[in-house]
């Protein structure tokens, strides 16, 4: 990636170093020791929870193999959802909204590979399920089968309960417009206290009298008369929750400067921390505006070829290095990890661009090799 600084739009460290996210999470748990990957349940699902954007690890209590001795139950479907066509040959849904068991959904005389053919046609058109969330028992959206798990804790993963219901969906719909006027309350209430706080969302949960309001914050907020306010409202249990502002982006949602949803919405929710290194190293304009997204901080894509670009310049000189070339010093001016080429200056006024594969590096510094057609000579 070639160089495009403007020399009038560079800032200053310190000017920068506020995009930099290194506040800790508040919503973070502390993670446990990674299990085993062969400790695990199979087959291991990933979920969504709705109201925030989060992922979790997921998984049928049931294998199969457990199920082939327990009594079969008819095979019974949850409903489609958002009028997206139903799996071909899935069973006919279950009447009056009774929980459906999960062994309804994998074959108790199959292994697991069977079993995760089974769920595909819930994944492929997103359905929903409940599980035991950190937050409270809540619907969730499959959305995909982890076929190689990673360092996991066996902290991060919950237990399927039951495909939701058609009782669990018309539920949730009715929470979405109790939200809507939890939050506005909840909006009003913060303005009256002159709280220094912005409200994020609302949320109710599936099975549980409790509403969770997410809000951002510069320092950490006494909201403890808040708390009273809103209890005396809506006459249940109440969780205020204090999240970052890359949090906030991650639960609202938008469109980044490339054109496409945000990452922290659409792709991951997994935010790793993003440094002005990162953008040095890849050669991107110092300017603020150019490199910090919707959230003020430093867009999360710089993490993405991070690695790459670190990988790459540990096989070319650093700018500024010095070395002799024929009979003349020569100083890097410039290094493309993209293209792997380095521009150097040499004292002669001479500007070369020579490829990767021309240095090497010993005796504690930098040389350039010899073309195969100089040795020859």
């Amino acid at each position: 990636m070639s160089d495009y600084r403007d020399d009038n739009s560079i800032q200053t460290e310190e000017e920068l170093g506020r995009l930099e996210d290194s506040r800790e999470r508040e919503d973070e748990r502390p993670r446990g020791r990674a299990a085993d990957p062969r400790d695990l349940p199979r087959p291991l699902f990933r979920i969504k929870a709705l109201h925030s954007n989060e992922t979790f690890y997921a998984y049928f209590p049931q294998s199969p193999k457990a199920q082939a001795s327990s009594t079969r139950q008819s095979p019974v479907e949850a409903p489609a959802a958002d009028g997206l066509p139903e799996p071909e040959g899935a069973p006919a849904a279950v009447e009056g909204g009774a929980p459906v068991p999960p062994e309804a959904y994998l074959d108790a005389e199959a292994d697991d590979a069977a079993a995760v053919e089974a769920a595909l046609g819930l994944i492929e058109r997103r359905a929903m399920v409940v599980v035991p969330t950190r937050y409270g028992r809540d619907v969730c959206e499959m959305q995909g089968v982890l076929k190689e798990p990673g360092p996991i804790g066996k902290d991060e993963i919950v237990p399927i309960e039951r495909i939701a219901t058609e009782d669990d969906l018309r539920k949730v719909e009715a929470n979405r417009e109790r939200e809507k006027k939890a939050f506005e309350a909840c909006r009003q209430k913060i303005a009256s206290r002159n709280l220094p706080m912005k409200l994020v969302s609302a949320h109710y949960l599936l099975e549980e009298p409790k509403v969770l309001f997410y809000f951002s914050a510069e320092s950490r907020v006494d909201f403890r008369e808040l708390v009273k306010d809103l209890v005396a409202v809506f006459k249940i249990r109440i969780e205020l929750r204090q999240i970052g502002v890359r949090d906030e982006a991650r639960v609202t949602g938008g469109c980044g400067v490339c054109g496409r949803v945000l990452c922290c919405h659409g792709v991951t929710d997994k935010l790793v921390p993003v440094s002005i290194k990162m953008a040095k190293d890849q050669n991107l304009s110092l300017n603020s505006m150019k490199i910090s997204g919707p959230c003020g901080r430093l867009l999360c894509c710089l993490a993405y070829e991070f690695g790459f670009y670190r990988d790459a310049r540990r096989a070319l000189p650093g700018e500024g290095a010095r070395f002799q070339y024929d009979g003349v010093p020569f100083r890097v001016i410039e290094v493309n990890a993209l293209s792997g080429s380095v521009k150097m200056a040499g004292e002669d006024g001479r500007l070369l661009d020579m490829p990767a594969s021309r240095f090497a590096y010993s005796e504690g510094r930098w040389h350039v090799k010899e073309e195969e057609k100089d040795k020859a000579e």
